[in-house]
This record gives C-alpha cells, structure tokens and sequence, in this order.
C-alpha cells in the first residue's frame, strides 16, 4: 500500500500542472465596459453632430431662399412704386385737361362777348352774360364742383366761415343768417368755406 501511494505521488509529480483558468481581472472587464460606453457616447455625439450639420444646411438653404424672396419682393415693389407714381401723374393730368376742356365752351363764349361787346344793347349784353355764367355753372357741375348749403342752416365751423355776428330773434341760436360769400366743395373736400353772418 505504501508502494502504491508512493507512486500515485510520483505520477502526479510527473504530470504537467494542470492550468488553472484563473478568472478574469475585475479591472479588464471595467476597461472593456467603459470602451463600450465610450464607443456608444462617441456614435451617438458623431449622430447628433451629423443632424445639426444637416438641420443648420437646411436652414441655410431656407435663409438663402428667403433673403432671395426678399430681395425680389423690395424690387418689385420699387417697380410698383414707379408704376403708382407714373399712373398717378397721367390720371392727374388727364383729369386736368377733362375739366379744362368743359370749360372752353365758357371761354368761347366769352372771347364772342368780348368782341360784340360794343354793337350790343345792354339787354343782349346781360342775356349773354347770363348765358355765360350758365355755361360756367354747368362745367363746375360736371367737374364735380358743389356749392355748400349756407342760408337757414346751423352754422358748421367745418363748412363756414363766421364773420359777423347779429342778433335777431327770427331766428334761432347759431343758425347762419345771410351769406356773403359762397363756399363750395368737392365731394366731401372743402374747396372753400361759406363766408357767413351768423345769428345768437
């Protein structure tokens, strides 16, 4: 038996050592765990960074695209401008020579006056006069002129010109008593105010 133990011994003293699979180090399982979450952070930091870069692309295009839109938008309204001001002159001077020309029947009528005015009896002449005045009435209507109801109305300081002041108990507080001028409009603009004597 001694025999035997002796070389059970002697066989194990011969067999190579048998390789202990010692486990791992807990250091080198860190370092493998942090190179993971580094690689992990870096991956998403390169995504974040690719999406700003195409969201700051985009925007630059919107930028480049509205500033061009801008740019456009200033000319043609320097062109509508232009046009406005243009249109405006030639409307004006159209409706210029309209109201001239509704008034040259009264110059006509005139000139004739003037050159008969010394082979006519007074009654053609005051005939004529009135007929010209006529004329004269009609071609301020038709250029839109107005006359501004005076007499009898309560006084407007928009419409008239106070410029006397009676009392008279025929008629009521502030109402215009005689007309001494007329006033006239266009539309609703005041060319000239009534020039009025005005009552209380």
């Amino acid at each position: 038996m001694a025999e035997m133990e002796n070389k059970a011994a002697e066989q194990a003293a011969e067999a190579p050592p048998a390789e202990d699979k010692a486990p791992e180090p807990a250091a080198d399982k860190t370092d493998k765990k942090t190179a993971k979450t580094d690689k992990k952070k870096k991956d998403k930091r390169d995504s974040e960074m690719e999406a700003l870069a195409a969201d700051l692309k985009a925007m630059e295009e919107e930028l480049s695209r509205q500033k061009d839109l801008l740019l456009r938008t200033a000319a043609e309204f320097d062109n509508y401008k232009r046009r406005t001001e243009k249109e405006k002159l030639a409307t004006g001077e159209f409706v210029r020579a309209q109201t001239l020309k509704s008034f040259l029947t009264v110059l006509d009528s005139m000139e004739r006056a003037e050159a008969a005015e010394a082979g006519q009896s007074p009654e053609e002449y005051a005939k004529g006069v009135r007929m010209i005045f006529k004329q004269l009435s009609e071609a301020a209507a038709a250029a839109g002129l107005a006359e501004i109801e005076a007499a009898g109305q309560p006084f407007d300081p928009a419409l008239h010109e106070a410029v006397m002041h009676i009392e008279d108990e025929a008629l009521g507080e502030n109402v215009v008593a005689e007309v001494l001028q007329k006033g006239y409009k266009v539309g609703d603009t005041v060319i000239r105010p009534a020039m009025v004597k005005v009552a209380n």
